[in-house]
C-alpha cells in the first residue's frame, strides 16, 4: 500500500495479535495518523527462540519494514522483542524513533501496598537481563516474583479468535503469581506481554483474591503520542489502516478479527 496522505503513519509491531491492545489505545491518542500493524506470525511465539537468532530476525524484518512503509515512529508492542532487540534497533536505524514495551515494574513498585508484586511474562522476558535491571532499579523494596508462562500467549491468541480455553489450563499458568507471606498477599500482577490483557477478565474471575492487573497499553500509547508530532487540523486518512502478516497468509478468524479492529489485511 502506498502512503495516502502527507503525514507519515505509525507502525506497530508484535509477534502476533497482542499489540492490538496497544493499537486500541494509540488510536484514541493519535487519531490523525494512519496505522500499520505488523504481526510476525511466521515467527510466533517468540518464547521458544534462541536469542541471537530472534534478534537477527527482528533486525532483518525492520530493514524491510522501514524501507517499505517509512513510518513516523515504530511502536514495538512486544516485551520480548523490545527487551531483546530494542537497543540494537536504535543503533541499526538511528534516524527512526522506536517506542518500546517493557514490564511495568516501576509503576507496580510505586502502587503496591503489600510489597508483593508478580510479573506475568513470557519465558524470554523473564530471563532477560533488562527485566532484572528494572527490578534492581525500581523495586528493590519489593518482593518481585517473575512468572514465565510457556502457554499464555498462545492461549490469548486462541481466546481472542473465539476459541474456548479451559479454566484449569489458564489457572495453571497464573497460579504461581499469587503469594502469601507473613500475612501479606500479592496485590499487583504486571501483565508483561501485550497478549495477556485480552484475557484479563478471565484472570480476574479465576484469581484466588483480587489483585490489580497492570496493563501497560495506555502508557505505551501515551509515549507514542509524545513522540509523534502533532499537526494542527490534520485528519486521519480515509480507509488507510492495514495489517501486515509475515506469513502472508493469516487464517479467516484472524482476518475477521483485524476487520473488527478496523484494519484491512495487506
Amino acid at each position: 500500500m502506498s502512503q495516502k496522505n502527507e503525514l507519515k503513519p505509525v507502525l506497530m509491531f508484535d509477534s502476533g495479535i497482542g499489540g492490538l491492545t496497544v493499537l486500541r489505545e494509540a488510536r484514541v491518542l493519535i487519531p490523525e495518523r494512519g496505522f500499520i500493524y505488523v504481526a510476525d506470525d511466521a515467527g510466533f511465539p517468540y518464547g521458544g527462540w534462541e536469542e541471537a537468532a530472534l534478534k537477527q530476525r527482528i533486525l532483518s524484518l525492520f530493514e524491510k519494514l522501514l524501507d517499505d512503509h517509512d513510518p513516523e515512529v515504530c511502536v514495538i508492542a512486544c516485551n520480548t522483542a523490545f527487551t531483546l532487540a530494542g537497543a540494537d534497533l536504535r543503533e541499526a536505524f538511528p534516524h527512526m524513533t522506536f517506542v518500546g514495551t517493557v514490564p511495568a515494574i516501576k509503576p507496580a513498585a510505586e502502587r503496591t501496598r503489600s510489597g508483593l508484586v508478580s510479573v506475568l511474562a513470557t519465558p524470554g522476558t523473564v530471563k532477560r537481563a533488562y527485566t532484572r535491571d528494572l527490578i534492581q532499579s525500581f523495586a528493590t523494596q519489593c518482593h518481585v516474583r517473575l512468572v514465565g508462562s510457556e502457554n499464555l500467549a498462545r492461549m490469548a491468541e486462541a481466546y481472542i479468535r473465539g476459541e474456548t480455553i479451559a479454566d484449569e489450563a489458564v489457572m495453571a499458568e497464573i497460579a504461581p503469581c499469587f503469594i502469601e507471606k507473613d500475612g501479606r498477599k500479592t496485590d499487583i500482577v504486571v501483565l508483561a506481554c501485550t497478549h495477556y490483557p485480552f484475557m484479563a477478565n478471565v484472570f480476574r474471575r479465576l484469581a484466588p483474591w483480587p489483585v490489580d492487573w497492570l496493563d501497560p497499553a495506555e502508557a505505551i500509547a501515551r509515549q507514542a503520542r509524545r513522540k509523534v508530532p502533532l499537526v494542527e487540523e490534520a485528519e486521519h486518512p480515509d480507509n488507510y489502516d492495514f495489517a501486515v502478516f509475515t506469513s502472508g497468509n493469516p487464517d479467516f478468524a484472524t482476518r475477521r478479527l483485524m476487520q473488527g479492529f478496523g484494519l484491512d489485511v495487506a
